[in-house]
């Protein structure tokens, strides 16, 4: 106990002394510092030369951690223009799929001008509204109808192929049965064996070929276009390619471009004349008044 008495009683003024030797020392080294006397000048030159060089491993750390300091940061600006770019680049995605949507409208636009067909031909442009969102049903709607003249039959294409066929006119709007559709059935040709065949819709992207005259005279990648037969549709109307499924059936790669029906073209094809009564196309033939004297008397003498 005594021990302990004793600790406490010295303890308290040793750390008064030693605070007070430590102010004392602190500020005579000011005083000194701050005398502007040349032999003063010259102590604090020699103090630097001897002790400040070798206080650099002193150093270490703190420059170490200025060093980190500064690489925070640098990484703070690196992830802010990281995030910045990426949005640039989102930016940039966007716009390149709206000029690609733009590049892919205006070459169907051109190929729609520039589409060689029938002289006789016109037609009628008009923008898709809307599909059937059926998966049994493949037909879109067109923003034209019976006062653009739109009569129900017609064909209609993208400009790079054939689609379908008007089925359906109101007054403004009309609607088209694709290719595709299981109830689409045209007429086609297959070129170059010149073989016919109907194109029939299956609700796939591949239509099939059905009744087919020779099927060992064609072959995959030969040209189908419509026939015109019953007339369905004009002649010479681009259809696709020909090729084999994988059910070893006959099908056609269609050309028009069905991912993206934006415009449609509505061929005006005039129905052709209806004949009712062939005696007036073909007459008899005249004859000489010879012959026909002579004819006349050996259908008297046959009499007799």
């Amino acid at each position: 106990m005594a021990r302990d008495r004793d600790d406490q009683d010295y303890a308290g003024p040793l750390r008064r002394i030693l605070v007070t030797v430590l102010v004392l020392l602190l500020a005579t080294t000011f005083v000194v510092w701050r005398i502007d006397s040349p032999r003063v000048e010259r102590l604090r030159a020699a103090f630097i030369d001897r002790f400040v060089p070798t206080f650099d491993w002193a150093m270490v750390p703190v420059t170490h951690f200025l060093g980190m300091v500064e690489g925070f940061q640098s990484y703070a600006r690196i992830y802010q223009q990281n995030q910045e770019l990426r949005r640039e680049l989102q930016q940039m995605k966007s716009w390149k799929e709206a000029a690609v949507q733009l590049e892919q409208q205006n070459a169907k636009l051109l190929a729609q001008n520039q589409v060689r067909l029938d002289p006789k031909l016109t037609s009628v442009s008009g923008v898709v509204l809307a599909d059937s969102g059926s998966p049994f049903r493949q037909s879109v709607l067109l923003n034209v109808g019976s006062r653009d003249g739109i009569v129900d039959g017609w064909a209609t294409m993208d400009g790079l192929g054939l689609v379908g066929r008007i089925s359906g006119v109101g007054r403004t709007t009309s609607r088209v049965i694709l290719l595709t559709d299981p109830s689409s059935r045209i007429p086609v040709t297959i070129q170059p064996s010149g073989q016919r065949a109907i194109l029939a819709g299956d609700n796939t992207a591949l239509p099939l070929i059905d009744f087919l005259e020779s099927p060992e005279q064609v072959r995959p990648g030969d040209r189908v276009i419509s026939s015109g037969d019953g007339g369905v549709f004009p002649a010479g109307l681009l259809v696709g390619q020909l090729l084999q499924g994988q059910d070893k059936r006959l099908r056609v790669r269609l050309s028009a471009d069905y991912e993206r029906l934006d415009f449609l073209r509505v061929l005006r094809s005039h129905p052709a004349e209806q004949l009712h009564d062939a005696g007036p196309l073909i007459p008899p033939a005249t004859l000489p008044d010879s012959d026909l004297t002579a004819e006349t008397a050996q259908e008297g003498e046959g009499d007799g």
